[in-house]
């Protein structure tokens, strides 16, 4: 049986260095997704060209722009790399520059030569549920977004909050604690 062995991790992206190489439609893509989740996240993006709305969306955010070509000094202090060009020779040469520094790399649909993907992704408050379909079908993801965005209480916020306030009165040792929590939130799940 076919599975997904992708192993989701919750970046702190305001604490990593991201550079996106590409000012086009798809770094338009890139960039809108990553600030919608982590809008303080740190990137740099380099593009000999960038269109007026990836501009004005780096602008908002306070994000470095190089408009020249990608050089492999652009990957200095950096954690991640994504890569959105049209051009199959800059994205295998960001690519293989981003490897033999370990860092880690997506290039926008070639799966080959991604460490990572992005997939779909629901906010609410401290809630954030992260959706993968393997890179087999992003219209799943983008379906199961909308459902899960549908289903999740507008004020699951307010409940998160109060269970951590709830949680630190909580005395015993973890087991006493995660019993105690389990009962009080047993009701999020019935059918």
């Amino acid at each position: 049986m076919e599975r997904n062995n992708l192993y989701p991790i919750f970046l702190k992206m305001h604490e990593l260095q991201v550079l996106i190489v590409g000012g086009g439609n798809v770094a338009l893509e890139k960039l809108t997704f990553l600030l919608k989740s982590s809008p303080t996240a740190n990137v740099t993006m380099v593009a000999p060209f960038f269109r007026e709305d990836v501009k004005a969306l780096a602008q908002t955010f306070d994000i470095k722009m190089y408009n020249m070509a990608y050089q492999e000094s652009f990957l200095c202090d950096k954690d991640l790399v994504i890569v959105a060009t049209d051009k199959l020779s800059v994205n295998h040469q960001v690519y293989n520059d981003a490897k033999r520094r370990h860092l880690l790399v997506n290039v926008a649909d070639t799966p080959d030569l991604c460490d990572f993907y992005l997939g779909g992704i629901v906010t609410k408050g401290h809630v954030k549920i992260a959706i993968s379909t393997n890179g087999k079908s992003p219209t799943t993801a983008k379906r199961l977004r909308q459902f899960f965005e549908s289903v999740i209480p507008e004020d699951i916020n307010q409940m998160v909050k109060n269970l951590n306030v709830y949680r630190k009165t909580l005395k015993g040792d973890f087991e006493d604690k995660v019993t105690a929590l389990n009962k009080i939130t047993e009701n999020l799940i019935q059918k």
